[in-house]
C-alpha cells in the first residue's frame, strides 16, 4: 500500500497559493492553488480529487500538480505550451 501524498508549504508558499486561489485571473490557476492548499491541510489526493473541488477530477491529476508544484513552484501549475485542441486548419 502507498504513503498517502502529502505536501509540506512555508508560509510564503502558503500566501502565495492562497492569492493565486482567491485572485488569480485564470480559472485553471486558482482549481490547482485550492487542490494544492486542500493537499497541503491534510486532506489525501483521492478525496480532493473526488469531492474536494468544483469539477470532479482523477486523482493522478491532482498528484501531479502537486508533484509539479514541489519541482518548479506556480509556474509549473501553468497550462504547458502545446496543449489544449489543435487549429481544424491553419490560418
Amino acid at each position: 500500500m502507498s504513503r498517502p501524498r502529502t505536501l509540506q508549504l512555508s508560509e510564503a508558499q502558503r500566501a502565495e497559493l492562497e492569492w493565486t486561489r482567491d485572485h488569480h485571473e485564470k480559472p485553471h490557476m486558482r482549481e490547482r492553488a485550492a487542490a494544492l492548499l486542500k493537499v497541503a491541510e491534510g486532506m489525501p489526493v483521492s478525496v480532493v480529487a473526488r469531492q474536494g473541488l468544483l469539477k470532479r477530477r482523477a486523482k493522478g491529476t491532482v498528484r501531479e500538480w502537486v508533484d509539479r508544484y514541489e519541482k518548479a513552484g506556480l509556474d509549473g501549475l501553468k497550462v504547458r505550451k502545446g496543449r489544449g485542441r489543435k487549429p481544424a486548419f491553419s490560418p
